[in-house]
């Protein structure tokens, strides 16, 4: 990994990219810590947000903290992963931007246009459900006179901080390293990684046989969930595809061997997303509504915190639900099959057409399942160590789903410079 970046940080074009790619990041981090008008610097608390629990929390993280102190960029890039997640389930359900999407260059364009249009309009939803809950649950407003204009001010400016991040995710993609969104919450979390090892620090500090080994178990775990990660993400079930040989004039072609691979975790984070949204959305309701103490709504929402088994429990069967569900829509073994036949492909001992889709859907669904099981060991390990002591065992309770974003960010643009220096270094078949 250190080698390849060495080698494409000596690489002119390459340099320029990573140079532009640090530049975007350092400026997404200095718009995370601009203050916006009526909110008071000075009376901020990120605890008071992490006491609301719920779906809060996972955007405070999401958000390099800036959700949590309600800085320019609190929204950071959640509006436009979930316009992106909802125009992806679009295209799978309307025929039109199916067809869209296969129609090159022009339809991707066209699509990626309609994201920044809904993302802009999640921002002023989201700004204002935001801008709601600081009023009403914490102290940061500056008192005012005129309500009205202090809302619009706080929406227009979450609302633009939403979309000047997307344009610098675009920038991102266009001219630098890697996906921009990815690069932005990977800088977020590892911003957020800070608390957690100033925690460790001050178990050590304190002393005592629990403190120490509660901090060394906490690494050890870790690192361990860090090994198992690298080792599922590059893993995969590699499925033999033979070509038959055809004559097409005077030269025969086809004829080799080639495999078709299948990741071990294919859908990746997106399905623990998913669960944890679901799962907290009855204690993110109940920050809003504010059950009285004792009485049956508050016992239900209770019921929902990151404490809870049952919310544990319920997230690791949604994750389970999620992770077939993605890889049905984001992955079609008809469409792959037919695209064998055409291509003169098939699998050894599997007759082409419906038998192989139907081969390439039972191997499928036994990665998934396994994927799934690696998910639910990276989601669970948080909310155990949650559950046992949540103060001592934070470098674990700092997610693994974080950890799996950051891990999965770096392998990504690891292989991404790799394909760039191959591609720049190729020599070709005269030399």
């Amino acid at each position: 990994m250190f080698k390849t970046v060495v080698n494409a940080w000596r690489t002119p074009e390459l340099k320029k990219k990573i140079i532009f790619t640090l530049v975007i990041l350092l400026l997404y981090r200095l718009g995370s810590c601009i203050p916006v008008p009526y909110v008071d610097p000075h009376t901020i608390d990120p605890d008071e947000f992490q006491a609301l629990g719920g779906i809060f929390q996972y955007l405070s993280i999401m958000s390099g903290s800036g959700f949590s102190q309600a800085k320019l960029f609190a929204l950071s890039v959640s509006p436009y992963i979930t316009a992106q997640i909802v125009i992806q389930l679009l295209t799978i359900a309307i025929p039109a931007l199916e067809r869209l999407s296969k129609d090159g260059e022009e339809g991707r364009q066209k699509i990626n246009n309609y994201t920044r249009y809904l993302t802009v309009a999640l921002s002023l939803v989201t700004a204002y459900g935001y801008y709601s809950l600081i009023k009403n649950q914490t102290t940061f407003l500056i008192a005012t006179k005129n309500e009205t204009l202090r809302m619009l001010v706080m929406v227009a400016c979450y609302c633009a901080g939403a979309s000047l991040v997307m344009w610098l995710a675009d920038k991102i993609n266009e001219h630098g390293i890697g996906n921009g969104v990815s690069m932005i919450l990977f800088v977020n979390i590892l911003s957020g990684g800070s608390q957690a090892a100033a925690t460790l620090i001050e178990l050590i500090k304190a002393g005592g046989f629990y403190n120490i080994f509660s901090a060394i178990l906490s690494v050890i775990i870790m690192l361990a969930v860090i090994v198992l990660i690298v080792f599922i993400t590059n893993s995969e079930r590699r499925i033999p595809v033979q070509y038959a040989k055809r004559v097409v004039g005077r030269k025969m072609y086809g004829g080799q061997n080639s495999n078709l691979p299948l990741k071990l975790n294919m859908a990746g984070v997106m399905p623990v997303i998913f669960a944890s949204s679901i799962v907290s959305l009855p204690a993110t309701i109940g920050a809003f509504a504010q059950p009285k103490e004792g009485s049956f709504w508050w016992k239900f929402v209770n019921l929902f915190t990151p404490q809870s088994w049952v919310y544990a429990v319920l997230t690791v069967g949604l994750i389970v639900a999620f992770s077939y569900f993605y890889i049905s829509i984001s992955f079609n073994t008809v469409e792959v099959s037919n695209n064998l036949k055409k291509n003169g492909g098939f699998v050894p001992g599997i007759r082409p057409g419906r038998p192989t889709a139907d081969y390439i859907k039972k191997i499928l669904n036994r990665v998934t399942l396994i994927g799934a099981l690696f998910l639910i060991v990276i989601a669970g390990l948080p909310m155990l160590a949650n559950i046992i002591d949540a103060d001592r065992f934070a470098v674990i309770g700092m997610g693994g789903t974080s950890l799996l974003i950051v891990i999965g960010v770096a392998l990504e643009t690891v292989r991404d410079l790799e394909s760039q220096l191959a591609m720049r270094h190729y020599k070709g078949f005269l030399e």
